[in-house]
């Protein structure tokens, strides 16, 4: 299968080739891919990369990376839907995949997209769940070298085998944010390509395939996507292909988005819930704490202009919630549909019930909760890692 993938500046329409370009050289937008949904055909096929590969950001599929499956679970959650008054919830049940989090589809595409590009070299920081399976895909792609950065805070979260291909820094004391800048700075100086979160539209295409999964699952028309985020570029990319299916005549609309956070860690939130059109000093959580630990993203400065663009366009909204919703959402889950989740995912669950329980939800309405990960805090680590600590304004491994 071959065709063209466009990439397009999202402020001034400007056209770049078929490479890694994350942002505007002219105005210093974020590029966007688009396609030729004239000839979009949706495969016939069990794996997501080769049914929706027209809608992803790769124009041959030799260079496919695999994680392997066919589609993820869509439950039609009748007892939890029961208890909140929405007979019409559905959970896409993302936990089964291999490393337990629906960030296994961002990183097949990731990696397809970077070998592609020609791309052996990269840096990457997260909270966990993208680098454990950029991490666990790597061995797909030989001569494929990740640096990988992340805060002690996270370490524990960082999951997978031995292997060369990977280089895990762990910084001491760092944030989420700090580790995501170290990770461009050190890619700065050594010239190599800094894989850039958000802003790399592979990871935004990966992870609308959930989306274009449970479209095909649901027997209903869905009017409300409902995640926990940090950046919310999962919700960003569902958003992105539920438009794309508009276009394509599958669906008549897109759904409303429900970005939710934990109350402890919500700079969005705050700042949607303030009217405000950036993120100020004062929505800025310096030192992120709290039991979700996937979505405490402290600063998401950059990204939300873009996600409250989307979400005030789908007639959506944020919504935050507590320790204690978390854990009681985790235990309605656990007990009326038999899942075991993390806290990120309990978050998205308590924050819709939240939003129903007010009223915001008609009962005659179709929900998606995106269930995004299981637990997977005990795993045990079996690889090595360097440790970093802060000299003055940089850092400097141990022992140096």
């Amino acid at each position: 299968m071959r065709k063209r993938v466009f990439h397009v500046c999202s402020g001034c329409g400007a056209t770049f080739p078929h490479a890694f370009t994350t942002f505007c050289d002219r105005c210093g937008a974020m590029i966007d891919v688009e396609y030729d949904l004239d000839r979009v055909v949706l495969h016939d096929s069990e794996d997501a990369l080769v049914r929706y590969f027209d809608l992803l950001p790769l124009e041959s599929d030799g260079h496919l990376v695999s994680y392997g499956g066919g589609p993820t679970p869509c439950r039609h959650a009748e007892r939890l839907g029961g208890e909140l008054g929405l007979p019409w919830l559905f959970i896409k049940d993302e936990t089964v995949l291999p490393t337990g989090s629906t960030k296994d589809r961002m990183a097949a595409v990731v990696l397809s997209f970077l070998r592609e590009c020609g791309i052996a070299e990269f840096c990457t920081s997260s909270t966990g769940n993208s680098s454990t399976a950029l991490a666990n895909l790597i061995g797909q792609c030989s001569g494929t070298r990740m640096y990988l950065f992340s805060g002690d805070e996270f370490q524990h979260r960082v999951n997978f085998g031995e292997s060369e291909q990977v280089v895990h820094f762990v910084m001491r004391g760092a944030t989420f944010v700090e580790a995501f800048e170290y990770a461009a700075e050190f890619a700065r100086q050594r010239g190599i390509v800094s894989e850039r979160g958000f802003f790399n539209p592979a990871r935004r295409e990966g992870l609308k395939l959930a989306f274009l999964e449970a479209v095909e699952q649901v027997p209903r028309p869905i009017d409300w996507y409902v995640q926990a985020v940090s950046s919310a570029m999962g919700v960003y990319g569902t958003y992105k292909g539920a438009r794309e299916l508009v276009a394509l005549r599958r669906i008549a609309r897109p759904p409303r988005l429900l970005c939710v956070q934990q109350e402890t860690c919500s700079p969005m939130a705050r700042a949607f819930e303030d009217g405000s059109e950036a993120i100020l000093p004062h929505h800025i959580v310096p030192r992120p704490h709290g039991i979700a630990s996937a979505i405490l993203r402290g600063n998401p400065s950059r990204v939300y202009p873009i996600v409250r663009r989307i979400v005030i366009e789908s007639e959506g909204g944020f919504a935050t919630v507590s320790e204690t919703e978390i854990r009681e959402a985790r235990r309605m889950a656990e007990e009326l549909e038999g899942l075991s989740l993390c806290f990120s995912s309990a978050a998205a669950l308590a924050g819709m019930a939240k939003l129903a329980r007010r009223g915001g939800i008609a009962a005659n309405q179709t929900v998606l909760v995106n269930l995004t990960g299981r637990d997977r805090d005990a795993a045990v680590q079996c690889h090595s890692a360097s440790w970093l600590r802060r000299s003055g304004d940089t850092w400097i491994q141990e022992g140096d």
